[in-house]
């Protein structure tokens, strides 16, 4: 996969995209990934990329014939997504990240001041992405977020092929409980299925786990969440349980 971020500050992704799952992808060729400094495309020696709203109201808004070409400058000919980083975007959720994993080639804007005249949007961008319901000085973070749930989903990129399939949301689910040694600590120990050998058991156990946490902290999940008749039936016991 090829991306190339457009921003007013390059530098913040220097240290990110230099370490653990991101330095990997690029070392082993996963990911082409270039960093456009918006700047070098506002046509004038002061390099001004802003400018005050038409109508009043605070802050500053980022140019339209600036960030135009600045995207012009890196977008083929083709159908490849132009992403403006926005909290008025549609929410990055592991569906929509999977769904962008895909793609051959992205392109990620970062807005910043009060936002990004109209006009570019509609000239130039092909998609928002909000990482959340709150607003953050400008796209950079938000970038960061996307391209690391993005990347961990290239085939290769993660060391244990396939746990990408088992994360939290994955499968609209939230994980189950994980441990590793000792198998005792402070007076806690590891489930003894965990050390059973018992395959089926240890896929029984973590599949219940995982409905679980779910069914206790986001049971909005299970409303779209592929359930088999036991799924059905634990979730129900658990209900159950909970009244009695």
């Amino acid at each position: 996969m090829k991306i190339e971020v457009l921003t007013l500050f390059p530098a913040m992704f220097s240290a990110v995209m230099s370490e653990s799952m991101m330095w990997k992808a690029r070392e082993h060729g996963l990911l082409d990934f270039h960093v456009h400094d918006i700047r070098d495309h506002a046509g004038n020696k002061q390099r001004k990329v802003d400018d005050s709203p038409y109508g009043g109201g605070g802050g500053m808004i980022l140019k339209a014939d600036v960030l135009t070409r600045a995207i012009e400058a890196v977008k083929p000919a083709d159908q490849t997504p132009v992403i403006l980083l926005s909290p008025q975007g549609r929410v990055l959720t592991h569906q929509v990240a999977a769904e962008l994993s895909r793609q051959p080639h992205l392109i990620l804007v970062c807005g910043h001041y009060e936002g990004v005249d109209e006009r570019a949007r509609e000239l130039a961008i092909s998609d928002e992405i909000s990482i959340g319901d709150y607003v953050l000085t400008g796209g950079e973070l938000a970038a960061l977020v996307f391209i690391d749930a993005v990347v961990r989903l290239i085939p290769g990129v993660l060391g244990a092929e396939g746990a990408q399939h088992r994360d939290s949301h994955a499968n609209s689910l939230l994980e189950g409980p994980h441990y590793t040694r000792p198998s005792a600590f402070r007076g806690l120990s590891v489930p003894d299925v965990l050390t059973s050998g018992h395959h089926a058991e240890v896929d029984r156990w973590r599949r219940r786990q995982a409905l679980k946490r779910t069914w206790e902290r986001r049971p909005d999940l299970l409303e779209t969440a592929p359930l088999s008749e036991q799924d059905r039936a634990y979730l129900a016991q658990l209900q159950a349980e909970a009244q009695d």
